[in-house]
């Protein structure tokens, strides 16, 4: 066992500030021992918060107390920009970030800071607003994969393709919750080698968190009494999470009996899985300088609306209908769970989006003016997803971009701008279709679909693909409910061995079809009807 190790476990108990600076003595022997025992790089998890800022601190003090001739080995600060950062956050990290990296170059110290951003594919609004997806829930976290983890990873990837392996330091706590300690404990029963975890994500990388049993009142004594090695201000950082407490108390910690604002959290601006961005709100609330950000809190407020049925379509992004149990006041209710946000509500969030954008860029401080809530690269993607996977080819989202900003959309695709297909068509689509949205699908879908295949020197694949908008965009939104109902109940009846059922309900819907056939005259049956019953009686 490490000496460190065992001050860890007299640390169980409350330390006294006296026994923590005596365990940061510990602690900066450990580091350097671990850095120089291998030629293993390190990446060091940087967020800009207080626990990343303390964990990095640590690292580069006793980095920086070793002979010049033992700082032989990389550091890597890496730090994932999701793109809907807390915007005051983000400022700090990015400030933070330039700092450091002069600073490790002045100082002679093997710091190399990055800044992350997931893949313009994986952003939030790429998701929201080009593919559909709701608001992110417990049960449908699609962000957190796509916006932090899979920068994260890349990057460690190639730092082990390039040296076969990686430790990984993260300020992680066990303090945090018990769900985290829970975590932690179960990996350091798997350890092969001291304070060294395994990372199961990454296969060849170690995971080191050097303040995992330190509590909240630790981590800011040690910011307080220590300075920041890289020149930026943790009194600033202790001011920022001040005011982020809803009642803008922040007592300074002078002892362990003293309560700290380190249960202040900062995230996404966006992120509907919280019940309120409380970090935010206060903000807000404490420094009347912060009031440009109350667009954003109220538009997140908009994301995070609890029925958005109204919103979003009847099927899944796969075009299926899937049904669910819904408990209701009167019973359980069979019905389809919603699917992605529909076109007029993908628009409506960009037009949303880019008024707040516009807005705050008006009324945010100098320094802050040029905030960016969507990129231009994001934008494009959502234009290329609305064009080619939705074939909505009247291309709404220029003349949305023009309508909000006043300024024309300079989309960095090359070749974005041509087609055979636009606004002009869709409108005497529409005019065609004479107000059913599912026949102005399928039209639309069939059109760009023979559009898209028109240039290929082999067309291979067409017909399928026609079959599929047919499958997907046939029926009307009741018939094609009506028949993911029947194939559940259907699919019910086989799972009980009820054969007698089984036939009640095919020959039951022989007949219901055969009676539509019989009872409606020509001008009755719909489009949609005749392809659902041709598909049922074949």
């Amino acid at each position: 066992m490490t000496t460190a190790q065992q001050a860890e476990n007299k640390g169980q108990q409350t330390r006294t500030v006296a026994e923590l600076v005596d365990y940061i003595q510990v602690l900066t022997t450990e580091i350097q021992e671990l850095y120089c025992l291998d030629e293993i790089p390190w990446v060091v998890g940087y967020s800009g918060g207080k626990d990343s800022t303390a964990t990095l601190q640590l690292i580069w003090n006793a980095i920086a107390a070793l002979p010049p001739e033992k700082r032989t080995k990389t550091i890597y600060v890496i730090t994932t920009d999701t793109l809907v950062e807390n915007p005051i956050v983000a400022a700090w990290v990015r400030s933070s970030l330039k700092q450091m990296k002069s600073e490790a170059q002045a100082q002679g110290l093997p710091f190399e800071p990055h800044l992350l951003q997931p893949d313009f594919k994986e952003t939030f609004w790429v998701g929201l607003i080009g593919k559909g997806y709701p608001a992110p829930r417990g049960k449908f976290r699609w962000c957190t994969e796509r916006l932090k983890i899979n920068p994260s990873n890349r990057f460690i990837r190639d730092v082990i393709r390039a040296s076969g392996e990686a430790i990984v330091v993260l300020g992680t706590r066990k303090a945090e919750s018990t769900k985290r300690a829970s975590r932690m404990k179960k990996l350091e029963a798997q350890r092969v080698r001291d304070r060294l975890s395994p990372n199961m994500n990454l296969p060849n990388s170690l995971v080191y968190s050097p303040i995992e049993d330190w509590e909240n009142d630790e981590v800011w004594i040690y910011l307080m009494q220590w300075e920041n090695p890289w020149g930026y201000s943790n009194k600033d950082l202790f001011t920022m999470y001040r005011g982020a407490s809803a009642d803008n108390e922040c007592p300074l910690v002078v002892d362990t009996s003293t309560p700290s604002c380190g249960s202040s959290r900062f995230g996404c601006w966006v992120c509907t899985l919280v019940s309120q961005d409380k970090s935010l709100a206060a903000m807000i609330q404490n420094d009347e300088e912060k009031e440009w950000m109350q667009p954003l809190l109220d538009f997140r407020k908009e994301l995070d609306a609890e029925e958005t049925r109204d919103k979003r379509d009847f099927r899944r992004r796969n075009g299926g209908v899937q049904l669910y149990e819904r408990n209701l006041e009167d019973g359980i209710s069979i019905e389809p769970i919603p699917g992605p946000f529909i076109k007029e509500a993908r628009e409506d969030w960009l037009r949303q989006l880019l008024t707040v954008q516009k807005e705050i860029r008006q009324t945010a401080p100098e320094n802050m003016r040029d905030i960016t809530l969507i990129t231009l690269e994001e934008m494009s993607e959502i234009r290329r997803i609305w064009l080619e996977e939705r074939h909505e080819f009247d291309d709404s989202l220029p003349r949305i971009y023009q309508e909000v900003t006043g300024e024309e959309f300079q989309d960095p695709r090359p070749g974005a701008d041509y087609s055979l297909l636009g606004r002009d068509e869709w409108i005497v689509l529409e005019e065609i279709c004479e107000g059913d949205a599912m026949h102005l699908e399928l039209m639309a879908k069939l059109l760009d679909t023979e559009r898209q295949y028109r240039k290929k020197t082999r067309r291979v694949g067409i017909y399928e693909t026609l079959e599929k908008c047919f499958n997907t965009s046939s029926r009307s939104p009741e018939d094609a409910i009506k028949n993911a109902r029947l194939k559940r109940e259907l699919s019910e009846a086989v799972s009980q061995g009820d054969v007698a059922k089984v036939k009640q309900m095919t020959l039951g819907d022989v007949a219901a079809i055969n009676e539509v056939d019989e009872g409606e005259s020509d001008e009755q049956v719909t489009w949609a009807s005749m392809k659902f019953k041709k598909k049922n009686s074949e």
